[in-house]
């Protein structure tokens, strides 16, 4: 079961989970319909009794920026990378004890490098510590992958668990192939979680 209920813009773009006492509200304030509920499962008050949302719809328009940057954190660029070093090609189940994922300039903050999507990477600590200061090809390293930064979608839903019936508004706004990458992210994060 997810955690929380999509919440879709008026226009049916989804737009984000929220915890279901945030759907609630909204629907108790008039600002959101319940599009879709949790089978028979009803949420009771004092006063009220509600289908417990699953999907809802906001009533007004909220205007969403096509082309907004979004800050690296280690919890995106992990899923971006499909939680493996990119150096060495081992997934963070295969970590040992004392190892974990960290993040990685490839350009050294040192050398003028930045926090950007394009200069970051995931590597164990293992290869984070062999490369250092220095440029992956100077001591014989190799991306398996170069850094790019990720479409908002993706980083929107990668950590998310999505419901089969919240997992069809995405396929209907994005297209299979959007919601096929962010299954994979999905699934990828659970074995990391796993592998811990």
């Amino acid at each position: 079961m997810t955690g929380g209920c999509l919440a879709l813009n008026s226009s049916f773009e989804p737009l984000t989970l929220v915890p279901l006492r945030r759907a609630l509200r909204l629907v108790i304030d008039g600002k959101a319909e319940i599009v879709e509920a949790d089978g028979d499962r009803i949420v009771r008050s004092e006063r009220a009794a509600f289908p417990r949302p699953m999907v809802i719809r906001l009533t007004r328009f909220i205007h969403v920026p096509r082309r907004f940057r979004r800050q690296v954190t280690n919890t995106f660029l992990f899923a971006r990378d499909a939680y493996t070093c990119q150096y060495c090609g081992r997934p963070a189940s295969q970590l040992r004890a004392r190892e974990s994922l960290t993040r990685d300039h490839v350009v050294p903050l040192s050398r003028g490098g930045s926090n950007a999507w394009t200069n970051v990477v995931t590597a164990c600590s293992g290869c984070n510590t062999r490369k250092a200061h220095h440029l992956p090809a100077e001591i014989g390293m190799h991306l398996l992958h170069q850094p790019t930064e990720p479409h908002f979608v993706h980083l929107s839903w990668a950590v998310r668990r999505l419901t089969p019936i919240q997992a069809k508004y995405i396929r209907l706004f994005y297209g299979t192939g959007v919601l096929h990458q962010i299954e994979a992210l999905e699934h990828r994060g659970g074995e990391a979680a796993r592998g811990a």
